[in-house]
């Protein structure tokens, strides 16, 4: 489908990049987030979370170690999952994670999508790059019909 760049030079334009996919997103929308660590994922999870409306008295935090948060009161609900510390695929399985993915009551956003193929063909691929202390590059890709609808209310139709 199609690849966007983007760049932001603090965490603030990070946030402010973050709710702006928030405000796009539909429940059923899936996101994969692949970085390093401190590349700002779960930064850009939080921001998100604020665009879909969920209170700021609800803390958004990285789901290390359990492995999946789920968060309600917003417009959506949101699925944030982190698969740092899963270290064989069929850990996958006892998550229910394949499960989630098919969910349409919500968003699904998954930190190190890139450790296991975990999400369907048609998703949001968003990719963190560390280009300097505060300076990111994101590379995004959307993998079908429904993510490239996404990236289109995200960031405006290609052209």
């Amino acid at each position: 489908m199609s690849s966007r760049r983007l760049e932001t030079t603090s965490p603030d334009e990070t946030r402010v990049l973050g709710e702006r996919l928030g405000r796009a997103l539909h429940p059923g929308d899936l996101i994969g987030l692949i970085g390093t660590l401190g590349a700002g994922k779960t930064l850009l999870v939080q921001a998100l979370a604020r665009g879909l409306e969920l209170p700021s008295s609800v803390p958004v935090v990285s789901p290390t170690f359990t492995l999946i948060n789920e968060y309600d009161g917003g417009r959506a609900r949101l699925y944030h999952a982190d698969l740092y510390r899963i270290e064989k695929e069929r850990e996958l399985d006892e998550l229910g994670l394949d499960e989630m993915t098919r969910r349409d009551d919500g968003v699904v956003v998954i930190e190190w999508a890139d450790r296991f193929r975990v999400l369907p063909g048609d998703h949001l691929r968003i990719e963190i790059d560390v280009t300097g202390d505060a300076d990111r590059r994101f590379t995004v890709d959307a993998g079908g019909q429904r993510s490239q609808a996404l990236l289109d209310r995200w960031l405006g139709p290609k052209g």
